[in-house]
């Protein structure tokens, strides 16, 4: 059962948003999430965020504030732990849309896979360990509709409202099982991933690593790929809510020389009558024009792939052996490095593994043997 909570604060005027900077700049904690668009629109954004201290729960308009640097101090205080769940998004997203730089934080379903839960979601967390139940139907919302339903308000809410109890509960299972510095080192390389930027054109590009796709069939689909980006941006929505995916793939495999050939494709009456004529013109064009290139992919050496498959197998083994994801053995960024930089002594996996301290304590003799470095016993 969930408790009766008080309504959240809404903030959404330079003066509230102040105030809550203030509350928040106060507390050692606080808990952190956010809700785009991603769904409703061709470039998503941050519609929402939401935080709680201990006495208040926050919702915070960014589509009503044109300036949301008094929050950057909060995110970049190392004595103020935020709180997330499943932060790799979230950071992403507020990084993308504000700048902002991250120290300190606490990703619960993190936690929970280091601890090699089988199912990591908050509304299951939250089930399990305090039997609250949260239903998760407004996850895929359009946030950025305003003003936003009482319903969409209250789940916003429930994001955040438990992830300090959660947190908690966590913490004291990591201590048990002694997992607690693999969980800090994922969390401090959270906050350090940076976010690549979006680069426009080309999404055909995506459909490039497929074996089933000549040339000349890819190039149909990236003229096709360029009207659809230009369409879906006009009429701001996702590029698959214009024409899917798996409908480029029929066009181009059997290229229609008339509307009527487009049914067949699956486009619907509707699409046809919109865009038919642009569809066809595009096909058109992508089987006349020079073709593209597929992206060379850098083929590594012989000796590293070997390495690369021993640690594969040393980390997938040790997951089984742990009841955790493999990646949670070794993070993947380390699979590469070791791969193509094999340590050659113990020493030298230290400075590889120089921010993964936990790791390399639990498993660094483990893994030179795995690479087949000598005196590794």
């Amino acid at each position: 059962m969930l408790d009766v909570l008080a309504r959240p604060t809404w903030v959404h005027t330079k003066q509230s948003l102040q105030k809550m900077v203030d509350e928040l700049a106060s507390q050692t904690r606080v808990a952190v999430d956010t809700e785009s668009n991603s769904l409703h629109a061709f470039r998503e954004q941050v519609c929402l965020l939401q935080f709680s201290t201990p006495k208040t729960d926050y919702l915070v308009d960014p589509l009503a504030l044109d300036d949301l640097s008094p929050l950057a101090p909060i995110f970049s205080n190392p004595n103020i732990e935020k709180i997330f769940h499943a932060a790799e998004y979230d950071l992403i997203c507020l990084k993308r849309d504000f700048g902002f730089s991250f120290v300190n934080i606490f990703d619960t379903m993190q936690a929970a896979r280091v601890l090699g839960y089988t199912a990591v979601g908050l509304d299951k967390l939250l089930a399990d360990k305090f039997g609250i139940q949260i239903d998760k139907k407004h996850q895929k919302a359009n946030w950025a509709a305003r003003p936003l339903p009482e319903e969409q308000i209250q789940y916003a809410m429930l994001d955040t409202h438990y992830l300090a109890d959660l947190r908690d509960a966590l913490e004291k299972d990591l201590i048990e099982k002694e997992r607690l510095g693999f969980a800090l080192e994922d969390f401090k390389r959270l906050c350090n991933e940076e976010t690549k930027p979006r680069v426009n054109g080309e999404s055909w590009e995506r459909f490039s690593g497929r074996k089933d796709l000549s040339l000349r069939e890819l190039t149909i689909i990236s003229y096709l790929c360029k009207w659809r980006d230009k369409e879906a941006e006009r009429l701001n929505r996702p590029p698959y809510k214009v024409v899917m995916d798996d409908v480029f793939i029929a066009l181009a495999k059997s290229p229609p020389e008339k509307k009527v050939d487009l049914s067949a494709a699956g486009l619907s009456e509707k699409q046809i009558r919109l865009w038919g004529e642009v569809i066809l013109g595009a096909v058109k064009r992508g089987a006349e024009s020079p073709l593209v290139q597929r992206k060379q992919t850098e083929h590594k050496q012989d000796a590293v792939l070997r390495r690369l498959e021993k640690l594969k197998a040393w980390r997938k083994n040790l997951g089984l052996e742990m009841k955790v994801e493999s990646d949670i053995v070794l993070p993947k960024p380390y699979l590469a490095l070791l791969s193509e930089k094999p340590p050659k002594s113990l020493e030298d996996l230290s400075l590889l593994m120089k921010d993964s301290p936990a790791r390399f304590e639990k498993f660094g003799l483990q893994i030179l043997k795995a690479l087949g470095v000598k005196h590794a016993n």
